[in-house]
């Protein structure tokens, strides 16, 4: 979503900001460790709950101080940070909000709601603390010198997701996205002396005189932040609502469980929970298929035939990355990908089935353009099964397109054989398909 990144002032110290949406409430969101106005909403997971939270909502983030595109600074206290928090709010005229807040973003949370009552509508907390160093449960995510030494080595490669989500080690992608985002907010040395400070943090004596409503959220299994300290944040505040989402991950770096938090958040703000719409995009689906695949296999055995099919892999995901294209499914001799785009799938296409060529292979390829359904990290809908019926229908070495990729890339150069009308099983309706020249 497009949001420009405007400045507020807190005495001198200039904070960076952003609004999203226009609902009819406003929800100032006080990140974690790592900020940055840009890149954080950049993340899949981050941008899925932007895209909930605005279905209700004005959003409204920022860098802390120290962060992102805010100002750098040296020392700072708790209390200028809220200062902080009433200074967005001013800029982006907000006059009341829900204040909402993560992890070390918490105990900001608890004292603007308790200084501020005023400007605080709501108080939404997930996977915080009132106070890292005393019981129920005591955090020092700095033990350790090897620790440390770690962390100045490897900054801006992902490492911190070693202990936030360790789940997700194995995704390339988000390691990537996390590494950029670790660059981005702070350098090591500047975000290890920010810790430090929010390990001397403490606001358990502010906890009985929140009187706004709470809604507590935490995972049952969080390995850096127990629940303990959910719970007894919950325990302390009054009327406070406390809810346990399973996992085990700190961060929140998957779609499912922002969609659980939207759902509390959106119930809890407004009375209401509607869940989340599916995403659909206009997108074209690819899909191609290694012809007589099966009599190559006999021919050449199993061990050959399989590395064949890796380097036939590789080539296809070379091309796709050449081209945007995102692939979806590769199961068997296949491949389904997704592109936003009509004429650069065609051009893939063209690409994959020359470079198959060379391997002594033949590709056949069917691609439509239509309304898809992401699920996940799949894609569904009718415009996927005629993407498939039209494959299904190509000769070995041909590309049969549908009309609507023929429509849609007028002007491109692309050439087109005429193939006909025909009935595509499951699919109402005829449909004219021409074959790439």
């Amino acid at each position: 979503m497009e949001s420009p990144v405007r400045y507020a002032r807190s005495g001198d110290v200039h904070l960076a900001y952003r609004v999203f949406g226009e609902g009819p409430r406003d929800i100032v969101l006080i990140p974690g460790t790592l900020s940055h106005v840009e890149v954080s909403w950049e993340i899949p997971s981050n941008a899925h709950l932007l895209k909930r939270l605005t279905a209700f909502a004005r959003v409204i983030v920022f860098d802390k101080r120290g962060q992102g595109l805010s100002d750098r600074v040296g020392e700072q206290t708790i209390e200028e940070r809220i200062g902080d928090v009433r200074a967005v709010m001013d800029a982006a005229g907000s006059e009341r909000a829900t204040i909402y807040g993560w992890s070390e973003g918490g105990p900001m949370c608890l004292l603007f709601a308790a200084t501020y009552p005023e400007r605080t509508s709501s108080l939404v907390l997930y996977g915080s603390f009132a106070s890292q160093q005393h019981e129920p449960h005591r955090i020092d995510p700095l033990a350790g010198r090897a620790v440390l030494e770690r962390w100045y080595k490897h900054w801006g490669e992902g490492v911190l997701l070693e202990v936030n989500a360790p789940s997700m080690l194995s995704d390339e992608a988000m390691v990537k996205a996390f590494g950029r985002l670790e660059r981005a907010s702070a350098s090591p040395g500047s975000l290890i002396a920010l810790m430090r400070a929010n390990y001397e943090i403490d606001v358990r004596h502010v906890l009985p005189t929140i009187g706004v409503p709470t809604l507590i959220l935490h995972r049952t299994g969080d390995k850096v932040v127990s629940i303990e300290n959910g719970r007894y944040l919950a325990s302390q505040i009054a009327g406070a609502r406390f809810v346990e989402i399973p996992g085990t991950d700190h961060t929140v770096l998957d779609k499912p469980t922002q969609d659980v938090i939207a759902d509390e958040i959106e119930e809890f703000v407004t009375g209401e929970r509607h869940g989340a719409e599916p995403d659909r995009v206009l997108a074209t689906v690819l899909f191609t298929d290694l012809v007589g695949s099966t009599e190559r296999a006999a021919k050449v055995g199993d061990s050959r035939w399989h590395e064949l099919r890796d380097e036939w892999l590789g080539i296809m995901r070379k091309e796709l990355g050449s081209f945007h294209g995102r692939e979806i499914d590769s199961s068997g001799d296949g491949l389904l990908a997704t592109f936003d785009g009509p004429a650069r799938a065609i051009r893939c296409a063209i690409a994959m089935r020359e470079r198959v060529r060379g391997m002594g292979l033949e590709l056949r390829a069917g691609l439509h353009t239509g309304e898809c359904e992401l699920a996940g990290e799949r894609v569904v809908g009718i415009a996927v099964h005629i993407g498939a019926r039209v494959a299904a229908l190509a000769a070995p070495n041909e590309i049969l397109v549908s009309s609507t990729v023929k429509d849609l890339v007028a002007g491109s150069g692309l050439k087109f054989d005429d193939r006909g009308a025909h009935a595509l099983r499951g699919v109402p309706d005829e449909w004219r398909l021409f074959v790439v020249q």
